[in-house]
């Protein structure tokens, strides 16, 4: 996958290396959305570290481990998503997506998991998307529930971050479930 619309004005794209200034920007911007949910959103913080952070998933890519894609609205880098993990070998991944406040309400996250799930099973061969989130995050549980995911369990106190454990939802889409999706109808 290299570049896709989501919508009418939104691209689904890679994001690399090379833009590690326009990345620390949005992070910079979207810092208070994302860092309560996304322990990365504390590591990057100059572009040194923007640039070490897209450098180890673009040597996740090449070693077919993981990828990362930013959204882009109007122009503007608003979000992205990212396969955590990518087990090509067992058939199995994960998706995590952040997004800026601004952008949120317009179904881009949707659309753009849509694709990756797509890609996912239908490219890759993939048997299992996963989906993890702390149960608050109630933005990315509705996007579990819109691509028809199945909440699995609850792992607690599974997830150390900012000195507590918080407890992880673990929601899964297996590829028989996939063509069932209730956009394909």
């Amino acid at each position: 996958m290299f570049a896709s619309n989501i919508t009418e004005n939104a691209e689904l794209r890679p994001l690399e290396p090379w833009q590690a200034a326009e990345f620390l920007a949005h992070v910079d911007k979207a810092r208070a959305n994302i860092e309560p949910y996304i322990p990365w959103a504390e590591v990057v913080v100059d572009e040194e570290k923007a640039r070490n952070f897209l450098e180890r998933y673009a040597k996740r890519q090449a070693a077919d481990e993981g990828r990362i894609y930013g959204i882009w609205l109007d122009g503007e880098l608003v979000g992205g998503l990212l396969f955590r993990t990518f087990e090509a070998a067992w058939g199995s991944c994960e998706i995590g997506v952040w997004l800026s406040a601004e952008a949120e309400g317009h179904g881009l996250i949707t659309r753009a998991a849509q694709q990756l799930v797509d890609w996912a099973i239908d490219t890759r061969g993939m048997t299992r998307v996963e989906w993890r989130c702390v149960p608050t995050n109630t933005r990315s549980v509705a996007v579990a529930q819109r691509l028809g995911m199945t909440l699995e369990g609850t792992l607690r106190q599974a997830f150390p971050y900012r000195g507590e454990l918080h407890d992880v939802q673990v929601w899964s889409l297996l590829s028989d479930e996939w063509p069932h999706r209730p956009w394909a109808a």
